[in-house]
């Protein structure tokens, strides 16, 4: 069951989260993915607003549509009809592919229903499925985030953000 309240504070700018988790990758000598759909890059432009990201930030994919889920991240058409674009099998697997593709040994995979329409009573609007690996430690999580289409991607690129730096420090 998705999770209504985010733990990520609000608050908390992007640029600061951004800059705590390249510090953090320096710091440990990973490199990072981010294999995004609902947020279209979001996750991607964070991490490469901080100059200097090029040290670790290893590659980006926005696969928004379900045949680039499959063609570049290996997401099974199966588990895609199974389950659904918006799905912890799905994001499970967009990570596993990202971080296999890249070889980057960090990464995160979002996917979600960003609105204002395409919500339905099974995945309502403001459902975001994520997926962090940190050195093939896979974990997942799902939101559920209130407000329209760029407060739900925002709030989505937060989330996706801090869990990446918790992934980190949680193995250090």
């Amino acid at each position: 069951m998705p999770s209504d309240v985010p733990s990520t504070a609000p608050s908390t700018p992007l640029m600061m989260l951004s800059e705590r988790l390249g510090k953090v990758c320096l710091a440990q000598g990973v490199a990072v993915t981010a294999a995004e759909s609902c947020t279209g890059g979001g996750v991607a432009a964070a991490i490469t607003d901080i100059s200097g990201s090029s040290a670790y930030f290893e590659t980006g994919y926005v696969t928004y549509s379900n045949a680039a889920k499959t063609r570049l991240l290996g997401v099974p058409e199966a588990t895609l009809e199974q389950h659904g674009a918006v799905s912890q099998a799905v994001v499970e697997a967009m990570v596993q592919g990202a971080c296999q593709d890249s070889g980057a040994e960090l990464g995160v995979a979002v996917s979600g229903v960003a609105g204002p329409s395409g919500g339905t009573p099974d995945k309502p609007v403001g459902l975001v499925w994520f997926a962090w690996s940190a050195h093939g430690r896979v974990s997942t999580e799902s939101c559920c985030f209130p407000g329209g289409r760029g407060e739900v991607r925002e709030q989505a690129v937060r989330h996706a953000l801090l869990g990446l730096i918790q992934a980190l420090e949680a193995g250090a």
